[in-house]
């Protein structure tokens, strides 16, 4: 944001003359966000227990009925840039079952002064399990992103995360030329580390998918990640539910990851529904404008 020249109306000792300042160097302003919620069970049901909001990360929690606890995490800035930051941690406390979505799509937008960068830190203690749920990235041309999620198991612990990102709008006729997109994930039960992998997209972005290796010329595309005691259960009820979907799914050592690709958002989602549905007694429905996982 371009600060405009400073000028300072001097007093009558000086005259009345306005006097130049400085020319300001132009400074953007930046985005920083910080959320937490902890997650406890009491009285029969999951409660919150400590929460904390600053910046543009702001968090709401519905009202439950069915003894879990939801929560929606909103980005008051309408998106993120370079140099932009948003960290949120959350953690569910023994015995509890929290669900953590987003408001809406977290939108990249075009950077020239370095990467946006998102910080995700969950914990999930025994016996409890925790939901990642965010709706997609869009990621617009020229956009740069640094993403990291880090998880904390207990023995006992469920996890299930999803993550879909889009590469430019195709009903809004936007597509990413260049860009760069890094996505980092470190889970660990115990403090063993069982799951890692790093996404890395850089330059040319519309040449790197178009390679068969790749997307295939796809544009949006999704991780899902179970870590628990049903995967080798789970398994089946995944790769039918991913039906013609152009994706896979595998299990071992105690995780299931399943990956899917679309020509769109659309099709993305046309995707991903079933598949969380496949991934325990729950189904998906639109509430107030946020998709969330409803018990059967």
């Amino acid at each position: 944001m371009r600060c405009e020249k400073m000028w300072l109306e001097q007093n009558a000792l000086a005259g009345g003359v306005d006097v130049l300042i400085a020319d300001m160097p132009g400074r953007a302003q930046r985005t920083f966000g910080k959320g937490e919620v902890r997650a406890k069970f009491s009285v029969g049901k999951t409660r919150l227990d400590a929460f904390y909001q600053e910046g543009a990360a702001k968090i709401r929690i519905p009202e439950s009925f069915d003894g879990s606890m939801e929560a929606v995490l909103i980005n008051t800035s309408g998106g993120l840039t370079g140099g932009d930051r948003l960290q949120w941690a959350m953690t569910a406390e023994a015995g509890t079952t929290l669900t953590v979505t987003t408001q809406a799509c977290e939108k990249i937008y075009k950077s020239d002064s370095g990467p946006a960068m998102i910080d995700s830190e969950l914990r999930v203690e025994d016996g409890a399990r925790l939901d990642w749920l965010p709706q997609e990235t869009i990621m617009f041309d020229d956009a740069s992103l640094h993403r990291r999620l880090d998880v904390d198991l207990a023995e006992n612990a469920e996890f299930l995360a999803i993550e879909a990102v889009l590469l430019g709008r195709k009903a809004m006729g936007e597509a990413v030329q260049r860009g760069q997109f890094r996505d980092r994930w470190r889970v660990r039960r115990q403090g063993t580390l069982i799951h890692a992998e790093d996404v890395r997209m850089t330059g040319d972005i519309e040449n790197l998918v178009s390679q068969t290796a790749v997307l295939g010329g796809d544009v949006a595309f999704a991780t899902l990640l179970y870590c628990g005691p049903r995967t080798e259960a789970l398994l089946p009820k995944v790769r039918e539910a991913l039906g013609n979907s152009a994706g896979g799914a595998s299990e071992w050592n105690g995780k299931l990851v399943a990956r899917v690709v679309a020509p769109d958002g659309y099709q993305l989602r046309k995707a991903l529904f079933p598949l969380l549905g496949s991934c325990g007694t729950a189904k998906i429905c639109r509430k107030s404008g946020i998709y969330e996982i409803c018990k059967l």
